[in-house]
Order: structure tokens, then sequence, then C-alpha cells
């Protein structure tokens, strides 16, 4: 089993797991613009990576590296969460810190925000700065909705933007399927595009509220309750043919994680998987990868 944090020879390496949400509700629009949300993340066991060292100049070099892009310097989540918990412990220390992008971005994985998280929680073990959780909090909450999640785990029901946290009382175990279309999807977009409405977040809210106190899980797939998914799919069709082709293959729920474009297949049939993930490339040149619940 993997533990997020790994002290190597040359520094420490922190281990940033990707989310799917169980589910996705929307209560309304806040006065401030952003939309009011409740939702459960769960962790699972797919990971960016964080390799925190000294470094030569002052100041902090943030190198980027890994199948999946992302940007480099102060544009990074990283760096500027870095940067403000510095400031906050009024340190100012040579770091370099090396993230590995295993997971794509624009896909309601979560990954950008895990890694932030991860820069949190890591340069503060790293540089012994011994800030307290709260201060972590706040400063994942200015950064981001849902940053503050990732400093727990494994699972919450999150509320207000994201920033909310509640435990669940026991934590989730699952297999999943992820499915990860050659799409990236901006998160502002899918937003935009959203048109409330109070009667489909009643109707999911009945039918949830009591399958979380039964940890009813499977019942949760089948409902696959996320009110992005008809802006999401409005904007990008061939998502939707994506999921409508998939369920019709293989005769379980395909469900939309966060604003997408990633989506997931709850305790998939394990003997059917080879042939599933095989339709899917054919189909649609669509990467699939197998996870479990993280246990952190």
């Amino acid at each position: 089993m993997i533990e997020q944090f790994n002290t190597t020879h040359c520094g420490l390496l922190v281990y940033a797991p990707a989310k799917i949400n169980l589910f996705l509700l929307i209560t309304g629009k806040r006065p401030d613009g952003f939309h009011e949300l409740e939702t459960l993340m769960t962790k699972i066991d797919w990971y960016d990576e964080l390799l925190f060292e000294p470094g030569k100049t002052d100041g902090i070099e943030l190198v980027c590296r890994g199948p999946h892009w992302a940007p480099d310097g102060e544009d990074n989540l990283v760096w500027r969460a870095c940067v403000l918990l510095l400031e906050k412990a009024g340190r100012s220390t040579p770091l370099r810190i090396t993230l590995t992008k295993n997971i794509p971005a624009g896909t309601g994985l979560g990954s950008a925000s895990s890694d932030c998280a991860a820069a949190l929680l890591g340069l503060n073990r790293f540089a012994e700065l011994n800030q307290p959780a709260d201060v972590l909090h706040d400063i994942a909450a200015q950064l981001g909705s849902d940053i503050a999640f990732f400093l727990y785990g494994p699972a919450a029901l999150c509320s207000g933007r994201g920033e909310k946290i509640r435990p669940p009382a026991e934590n989730f175990a699952f297999d999943a399927l992820v499915l990860t279309p050659n799409i990236s999807v901006p998160t502002k977009s899918v937003y935009g595009k959203y048109r409330h409405d109070p009667a489909s977040y009643e109707r999911f809210f009945e039918q949830i509220k009591p399958l979380l106190g039964k940890k009813s899980i499977d019942s949760l797939a089948k409902i696959c309750a996320n009110m992005l998914e008809t802006s999401c799919f409005e904007l990008y069709p061939k998502l939707a043919e994506l999921k409508n082709r998939c369920e019709a293959y293989c005769g379980r729920k395909v469900c939309l994680s966060g604003s997408g474009s990633a989506m997931f297949i709850l305790n998939p049939d394990r003997q059917r998987l080879p042939q599933l993930q095989s339709w899917l490339k054919n189909e649609f040149n669509c990467e699939s990868r197998c996870v479990h619940n993280n246990s952190w």
C-alpha cells in the first residue's frame, strides 16, 4: 500500500491522489457568483507525484514532467500554495519541486487541486514549518473550491463552494473503471452553461439522503446524480454519446466525475473488464483505468 509521504535520498516524495464525485448536487447560485454544492467526494488510488528537494538558488523552482502537461511557475497552484505557506510561516527557503503529472487535467478528477493540497502538506513537513491544519485549510480555500478536501480524507461530504468538509461515518470501499476521453473540459465553461433546476435537486436529494447512512454505494451508482452532466454534455456531445453507448454495451451506469470529462463505472464486472476496455479504445479512442478507493 502506498503511503502519502516518503523520505528519499534526495528529499520528500508526496503522492497526490485523484478523486471522483459519487454524487454532485447544486442547490443554487450564491450572491458571490459561485454555485452552492453538495457532493460526496472520495479519493482513488491514482496519483500525481511531488518531490521536494533543497533548492540551489533562492526562491521556488517548479519543474513539471510526466505524460500530461502542467504549467510551470506562478501559473501553477503548487507554486502559489508554497509561496503563501512560506509567507504565513515567515520563512524563506531555497526549494526545488518536481511535479510528475500522471493524471490528465480538465477531467473532473481534481488533479490540480490535489497537487495544491499535497504541496501544502508536503512543504509543511519538508521545511518543518509546523503550521496547524486550520492555516493549511484557509490557504486551500483561498486558492480553490475543492482543494481543502484533499487535505483530509479519504472521503468527505463537501458543501459551500466545496470548501466545507464533513467526513462520512465510514469510508466507502469500491472498485471502479475510470474513463478518460481525450477531451479537456474547462470547469468554468460548464458552470457558465449550467441552468439550475430546483425540482431536479429535490428529486436527487430525496433519493440520496437515505442511502448515505446505509453506506449503499451500489444504489448511489444507480442514481448516477451529477447536476453538471447536462451542461457538460451540451458543450461536448461526444461525451454524451460515449456515456450512452457504453451503458448499452456494459449494462452498467456510467457517471460523470465533477464537471467532466472523466466518467466512471462503480464495481464493474471484472470478468468483462478487458473486453470493455478494448471496446472503449477501439470505438472512442478512450483510455480507461481500474482504480480502488484510496485509504488516506
